[in-house]
Parts: structure tokens; C-alpha cells; sequence
């Protein structure tokens, strides 16, 4: 019987050592820092379904998890859409959910290193579940912060600005404390600012950068990325990669967590089998890339398009013609982009 050594403890990760050591197979999961920690995240699961959970054996992780039914969205100051989603987006912040996964992984007998960086070497044996592919030229960067004094009403709020875009999602019960991700172009932040609301006013979004500057920030939750492309992340043939190491979507669908566990799913029955004896290391990482690229390949470029939609002016002008006059296919495209 062969063993799974897995690079990267984030929700891939750990979800995938679950199942594994739930089915007895040995593994090692070797994260480069520690739990828990807060991470630039929208911290809300679009589309994973309870089916996945279950397969993974961490359902009873979200067992009191936020159930988030309906979205606003604003184009700069207009509100566009009030909708209500075709599903139920499940909410926990990320520090939560990782210590979580963290704790349940250890329970079921598996190893884990932590403030241990693997290195991209290919290996029989090794998944690298270690995130994103470095792209030092990249101008995307990527803000977090949890805020307290926002009233959300219940919604998701989606907010598109000039070339970025930002989403404030509830993560307690009485909607005290709300999550604030965004995407922006890379600028210099001016001294003494909140980089959250500095980046929001050098988007054009002026009434949101003053209600968050009305409301408090825990200066702890503030995080930050930068450096990171979407779509495939160019990885080696190679390596057997997982999560945001194999492809990223766009942070407006919310849909990134949920990818993260369906690639765990994907990839579990062929690791299953190669611990087995059944199929060869080279036999499994074939078939784990060709689960991957079935499942998310259509899903994945629809939403760069929309992407691309979202941080152009002709696109948010089309965008918001649309969803005002009620002909943009808001439940089509959340099935699609879920």
C-alpha cells in the first residue's frame, strides 16, 4: 500500500487528506505556515453541494454554517440586481473553517507539518495543493478585511467599480461582523489610509469607501496577495496539482472554495486506486487532470469572460443594461458559474 504526501494545507488540501485517511490510505500534508490565519477570501461557498461534502467526510464541519440566500450588486453608485440564489451560499470565515478541516484531519490519523514549504519537485506520491503559480508581473491584487458597523439586510453585496470589483459577505449570525474581499489593479496606497477603502475610491467607489470608513476594522484580519494570474496556472505536466494550483476563477462568482473541495473529490478515487496498487502514479495523475479539466474547463472560461466584462467600461455599460431591464440571466449563469 502506497502513500499520499500532500504540499499545501489549505481547504483543498485538508479536504482531500480527510477523505483519504477516512479510507485508511497514509498521509503526509506539509503546510508552509500555520493555523489559524486569516486569508484573502470571500468566505462564502457558491455551489458546493451537500453530495460533495458528504464524499469528502466534512459535512458536519458546516453544520451551523450561514445559509445565504439572495445578492445585491451595485455598477459604481446604481444598484443593478436584487436576486435571490438558485442556491443557498454557505458562509464561515476561513479562520474558522481551516481550524476546522485542521482539527478533523489530525483526528483521523493524519500527519500534519506545519511552517514547512515544500518545493515543486515532482515525486511519485505528491499532490501540490500549495495555491496559486507566482506571477510577478501580474497587476491584479487581492484585499481582505472583516468590518464591524456594516448593514448588509441579509444580502451578499457585490460592488463593480473601475476595473476591480468588491464583495461583503455576513460571517456572523446577527450580520455584526461582515467580510470584505475585493479584486483591484495594484496602486501605490496612500500614507495613513485603509488600503481597502483607498483601493475602493481609486475605483470610483465613493459611498462605499465612506461606509467602511464609518465602520471598524479589525487591523488583524487585514490581508493582502498579489503576484497571481486566473484561469490555469501554467503548472508543470508534471506535478499532480490541485485547487487554485491548477486553475484559479474569478473571485466574483464566490465559487473558489467550492472548487477547491470538488477537485478534492475528483482527484480522491484515483489516489484512492494508485495507494491500492490498482493504477500507476502516472496512470492516476492522467486521469486526476481529466476529471479536473471536465468538470471545471466550461466553467472556468465562461467566468474569465465575465471577468473581463467586469473590468471593461463597454462590458459593465452592456452588464448594466442588461440586469436593469431584467433580461440578464442571473440563475443561468449562477448554475453555470456553480
Amino acid at each position: 500500500m502506497k502513500k499520499i504526501e500532500i504540499a499545501g494545507g489549505g481547504l483543498a488540501g485538508l479536504s482531500l487528506g480527510i477523505a483519504l485517511r477516512r479510507r485508511g490510505v497514509p498521509v503526509l500534508l506539509r503546510e508552509a505556515s500555520t493555523y489559524p490565519r486569516h486569508r484573502v477570501c470571500g468566505e462564502f461557498i457558491n455551489g458546493v453541494t451537500e453530495n460533495t461534502l458528504e464524499v469528502l467526510g466534512i459535512a458536519p464541519i458546516f453544520h451551523d454554517a450561514l445559509r445565504h440566500h439572495s445578492t445585491r450588486w451595485w455598477m459604481g453608485e446604481c444598484r443593478i440586481l436584487e436576486a435571490t440564489l438558485p442556491r443557498p451560499a454557505l458562509g464561515m470565515s476561513r479562520w474558522e473553517m481551516d481550524e476546522r478541516l485542521r482539527r478533523v484531519f489530525e483526528e483521523e490519523g493524519g500527519v500534519l507539518r506545519t511552517n514547512d514549504r515544500a518545493k515543486p519537485v515532482p515525486r511519485e506520491g505528491l499532490v501540490w495543493a500549495a495555491g496559486r503559480h507566482l506571477e510577478k508581473e501580474s497587476q491584479l491584487l487581492g484585499l481582505k478585511g472583516h468590518f464591524e458597523g456594516l448593514n448588509l439586510e441579509g444580502y451578499l453585496e457585490m460592488h463593480i467599480g473601475e476595473g476591480s470589483y468588491i464583495g461583503l459577505t455576513p460571517i456572523t449570525p446577527d450580520g455584526s461582523l461582515v467580510n470584505v474581499c475585493g479584486l483591484f489593479k495594484k496602486r501605490k496606497n496612500r500614507k495613513g489610509e485603509n488600503p481597502i477603502v483607498d483601493a475602493l475610491r481609486h475605483s470610483g467607489l465613493e459611498v462605499l469607501a465612506d461606509r467602511l470608513d464609518r465602520a471598524t476594522m479589525d487591523p488583524k484580519s487585514l490581508t493582502g496577495i498579489s503576484g497571481f494570474h486566473l484561469g490555469s496556472q501554467g503548472a508543470e505536466s508534471a506535478l499532480c496539482t490541485l485547487g487554485d494550483a491548477e486553475r484559479m476563477i474569478p473571485p466574483f462568482t464566490g465559487n473558489g472554495m467550492s472548487m477547491a473541495f470538488e477537485s478534492a473529490e475528483c482527484a480522491l478515487p484515483h489516489l484512492f486506486r494508485y495507494h491500492s496498487g490498482e493504477v500507476s502514479w502516472e496512470e492516476a495523475k492522467k486521469r486526476i487532470r481529466c476529471s479536473l479539466d471536465e468538470r471545471f474547463r466550461s466553467r472556468v472560461k465562461l467566468a474569465l469572460g465575465l471577468h473581463r466584462c467586469l473590468t471593461n467600461v463597454v462590458g459593465r455599460a452592456i452588464l448594466t443594461s442588461a440586469a436593469c431591464s431584467g433580461v440578464l440571466p442571473f440563475s443561468w449563469l449562477h448554475r453555470r458559474l456553480s
